[in-house]
C-alpha cells in the first residue's frame, strides 16, 4: 500500500473519491444491465459488469498517466488539439447513422469501441478557453481580437457539437461563460456572446425546421423532450415516470442491492436513469451519500484552485472540474424530475467508455495541478505548441 502511495501525486481525497465512486458503481451498472441483457437481449449481466470494470480499469490509467504531466504542457497541447478536434466532430457528422431508430451522429467507432467526440472536444475547448484568459489576464482584453482568437474557435466547435447534442452544446457553453467571467473577461462583452449565442440557435432551428431532412429528428427531439417534461406525455415523459416510482419505492433504506424492479422498464437504466436505481435499491440514504461525495468532491477542487500558484492553473482546475459536478447534477436532476431529459450520464458511476475516459482525463488533470510544484505564469505560458510536439517526438 506504501509502495502505490509513492506513485501517486496529489490531492489524496480526489483519488479516494474516484476509488470509492468507481468501486460502488459495480453493483448498480451489473444490477441495471439486467434490462439489456433480458429486454434488449444484449449479451450477459457478468459481461456488462466486466466491461465496466475494464473501462473504470483503463480510465485510472488514464488519470495516473496524465497527473504524472506537468500541467503546463496542457496549455499549448490544447492549441495542438483543437484542430484535431474539429477534423474529428465533422468526421462524426459526416458518418453519423441511425442505431435503433436514434439518431447516432454523435458517436464514431475507434477499435470497435463507440467514441463520443463532443466530450473530448468540450474538454480541449476548456483547456483553450483557460489558456486565453490566463494569457491576457494582465492586458486589456481588446474584444475584436478576442473574437479571433477565442470566440471563432469557440463558435466553430459548439457549431459542430450542436446538430446532434443540444445538451452538451449548453453545458459546454454555460461552462464557458462562468469560466470566462472568473477569469476577468469583460462583463459587457460577456452579455453580447450570450445574446449571439441565443441569436445563433435559434437561427440553427429555424434552417433546421425549414429543410428537416438535412438533420432529421434533432430539432423534435428537442421540442418532444421540453414538451414532455411540462405536459409528462411521450416516451421521455415514460422514463421520467419510472424513475419517479424507482425513488417512491427505494424509501428511506431501499430494496437492497439488486433488487430494483424499475430497472426491467427503464431503457437507460445503466447511464442516464442510474441514480433513480441507486436510490431504489439503498434507498434516500444510498442517493445522499451519492450526492455528498460530488459535494465533497467540489469541495476538494475548490481546495485545489486555492493553493494553485497560476491563474491557468485555477482556471484549468475550474474549467475541467466545475463540469463534472455540473454533469452530475443534471443527471440527478433528470432522474428526479426537475429538468427535462438531457442523455447526460452520472460519472464515473454511470456505463460508457467515452463519459468515463474524459472525465478521468479531466480528474487527471487536476490532480497534476494539486501536484505540481511551484510554477510561474511565464513556464506555463511560454510554452510553444510545436516545442511540445518535438519533446513528445523525442
Amino acid at each position: 500500500m506504501k509502495t502505490i502511495f509513492q506513485h501517486i501525486k496529489g490531492d489524496k481525497t480526489i483519488w479516494a473519491i474516484v476509488a470509492i465512486l468507481a468501486i460502488f458503481s459495480f453493483m448498480p451498472v451489473y444490477s441495471a444491465s439486467t434490462n439489456l441483457v433480458y429486454v434488449v437481449g444484449n449479451g450477459s449481466t457478468l459481461g456488462h459488469l466486466v466491461k465496466h470494470i475494464v473501462l473504470l480499469i483503463m480510465g485510472f490509467a488514464i488519470i495516473y498517466g496524465v497527473h504524472k504531466i506537468p500541467y503546463r504542457y496542457f496549455s499549448g497541447g490544447s492549441v495542438l488539439m483543437l484542430p484535431v478536434v474539429i477534423v474529428l466532430l465533422i468526421f462524426t457528422l459526416a458518418q453519423g447513422t441511425t442505431i435503433g431508430g436514434a439518431n447516432a451522429s454523435r458517436w464514431i467507432r475507434i477499435g470497435g469501441v463507440g467514441f463520443q467526440t463532443s466530450t473530448l472536444a468540450g474538454l480541449v475547448l476548456m483547456v483553450y478557453v483557460a489558456r486565453y484568459l490566463a494569457k491576457n489576464k494582465e492586458k486589456i482584453i481588446n474584444f475584436k481580437e478576442s473574437l479571433w482568437q477565442l470566440w471563432l474557435p469557440v463558435s466553430v466547435v459548439l457549431m459542430l457539437i450542436l446538430p446532434a447534442n443540444f445538451s452538451t452544446t449548453a453545458i459546454i457553453f454555460v461552462m464557458i461563460l462562468m469560466v470566462a467571467f472568473i477569469g476577468g473577461y469583460p462583463l459587457k462583452y460577456i452579455g453580447f456572446i450570450l445574446g449571439a449565442g441565443v441569436v445563433a440557435l435559434s437561427f440553427f432551428i429555424l434552417i433546421a425546421k425549414a429543410f428537416p431532412d438535412a438533420m432529421p429528428n434533432r430539432v423534435q427531439t428537442w421540442q418532444s423532450r421540453i414538451e414532455s417534461f411540462s405536459d409528462k406525455q411521450g416516451k421521455e415523459a415514460y422514463q421520467v415516470e419510472k424513475a419517479k416510482i424507482a425513488i417512491a419505492t427505494g424509501g428511506t433504506i431501499g430494496l437492497g442491492p439488486g433488487k430494483s424492479v424499475q430497472k426491467n422498464f427503464l431503457p437507460q437504466s445503466t447511464s442516464d436513469f442510474i441514480f433513480a436505481i441507486i436510490v431504489e435499491e439503498y434507498g434516500l440514504i444510498g442517493g445522499f451519500l451519492v450526492v455528498s461525495i460530488y459535494f465533497i468532491l467540489l469541495f476538494r477542487i475548490f481546495v485545489v484552485i486555492k493553493k494553485t500558484t497560476t491563474i491557468f492553473g485555477t482556471l484549468l482546475v475550474l474549467g475541467v472540474g466545475i463540469p463534472i459536478i455540473f454533469q452530475a447534477t443534471i443527471n440527478m436532476a433528470v432522474a428526479t424530475n426537475l429538468f427535462p431529459v438531457t442523455g447526460q450520464t452520472l460519472p464515473l458511476i454511470s456505463s460508457g467508455g467515452t463519459s468515463i475516459w474524459m472525465t478521468c482525463f479531466a480528474l487527471g488533470m487536476i490532480l497534476s495541478v494539486s501536484a505540481s510544484k511551484e510554477e510561474t505564469e511565464e513556464d506555463i505560458l511560454d510554452d510553444n505548441p510545436l516545442d511540445i510536439l518535438h519533446e513528445t517526438i523525442d
